[in-house]
């Protein structure tokens, strides 16, 4: 294998997993939090629960919508730059990722297109009924996802027949530890992150002093009071998984170079002569920022949900109104760095300890890999610059420039003329 291709193949999946990722972070958490305040809606028929509904919807709308497109890069990549993988593993993975992608691109896409276009023409109840199963189903697109990640990090539920692997114990595979405890991780750091950014997105509003105090007041709170307890449950998944972690994963974040010297050897000894040990810098570094910008979150968000329960400071306190819009990016800074530490700990293997990054590769000419590399690089770039910019400058303009659940108005007749 041409050592070019093998690290231009490994630069592109990271940036196209890595910008994925950040889109996904928002969407989840973003449709929990719509789908509770329609829920309020629905049961109070309060106005202002209504636009809130409509306001954060369409931000979730324009996130999932921009998020879908890198998606379906993420499953062409595994037929065409890692085909070494599906060859050996396609008969354990290969479900899990069919099941995501049939939950994410079609039933989660069905029902959020009906959700968006059934304003005002279905009952009130199923229109409800229809944003919860999207975000059920943005959990089940998570949790199959992760069943493949988890098996790559932890094999199990499998016995090698020749050369491929073949599924022995399906849930073996479905209740993996790296997979369940990475779910919680995840959907607890989801929540995190649309809860900051509902907070951040409304302390603008209050330090701009908006005219819609009530709607942004309480979604300034109700981000608050998602963020804090979502962020213990992404803590405490977290820590259960550093149970499960690669021996030379765990010894390399330690800095525990005899541990390290042991692991070495013992994997020569197993597999035969290379180099088993990380890229020491990236493992080390993801893991601590990682852990870094989660304990930030904790000292803003402890102090900031107190000062949440008076409602004179959480409409005039600018300073921490600053604050809070300068935290947007801590959530999605903490899961990246998480994702790096989860993923390049795991090298030199693709699946652990059962194939090696550069068996799994696609057989392609390098500056076949470069030009797609460019390709997705610039893709990806705009399509991160575009949803950003879609984000904030509807976000921006308020509830008042929102058209999701807008009923147009109805032509006037023109009068017959003869």
């Amino acid at each position: 294998m041409d050592p070019e291709t093998l690290d231009l193949a490994r630069l592109q999946f990271a940036l196209t997993a890595g910008g994925h990722f950040l889109f996904v972070a928002l969407t989840i958490g973003l449709a929990t939090l719509v789908a509770c305040v329609q829920t309020r809606a629905t049961l109070s028929r309060n106005p202002v629960h209504e636009r809130m509904t409509r306001f954060w919807g369409q931000l979730y709308v324009i996130n999932y919508a921009v998020g879908i497109v890198t998606g379906l890069v993420m499953e062409f990549q595994f037929g065409m730059a890692w085909s070494g993988l599906m060859h050996l593993a396609g008969n354990v993975i290969g479900a899990s990722l069919a099941m995501e992608a049939l939950v994410a691109f079609f039933v989660e896409s069905t029902f959020l297109g009906l959700w968006i276009f059934g304003w005002g023409r279905l009952n009130r109840w199923v229109h409800l009924g229809l944003i919860w199963v999207v975000a059920l189903t943005a959990y089940a697109s998570a949790y199959w996802i992760l069943v493949t990640n988890g098996f790559l990090q932890n094999p199990v539920g499998h016995a090698r027949d020749g050369a491929e692997l073949r599924l022995t114990d399906a849930w073996a595979v479905l209740s993996n530890p790296a997979a369940t405890n990475a779910f919680w991780h995840i959907l607890g750091g989801s929540l995190v992150t649309a809860g900051v950014f509902m907070a951040g997105i409304s302390a603008l509003h209050l330090f701009r002093r908006t005219a819609e105090v009530e709607l942004f007041t309480k979604s300034l709170r109700i981000g608050l009071f998602t963020a804090l307890p979502a962020l213990f449950v992404a803590v405490t998944a977290g820590g259960m998984q550093f149970g499960h972690l690669q021996p030379m994963k765990l010894a390399v974040f330690d800095q525990n170079s005899t541990r390290i010297a042991e692991l070495q050897a013992e994997q020569v000894a197993r597999f035969g002569p290379g180099d088993y040990v990380p890229p020491e810098s990236w493992t080390r570094t993801g893991g601590i920022v990682m852990l870094l910008a989660f304990a930030l979150l904790l000292y803003l968000l402890v102090p900031s949900v107190l000062l949440a329960f008076f409602r004179p400071v959480v409409r005039r306190f600018r300073l921490w109104h600053l604050v809070l819009v300068a935290a947007i990016p801590l959530p999605f800074l903490a899961m990246i760095s998480g994702w790096v530490f989860r993923e390049m700990g795991r090298q030199p293997w693709v699946i652990d300890g059962v194939l090696r990054v550069e068996d799994a590769v696609s057989d392609v000419p390098a500056a076949a890999m470069r030009t797609s590399l460019l390709v997705f690089t610039i893709l990806f770039g705009l399509l991160l610059v575009l949803n950003w910019f879609l984000l904030l400058r509807q976000a921006v303009r308020g509830p008042d420039a929102v058209a999701l659940g807008r009923i147009p108005e109805e032509p006037r007749p023109m009068s017959a003329t003869f």
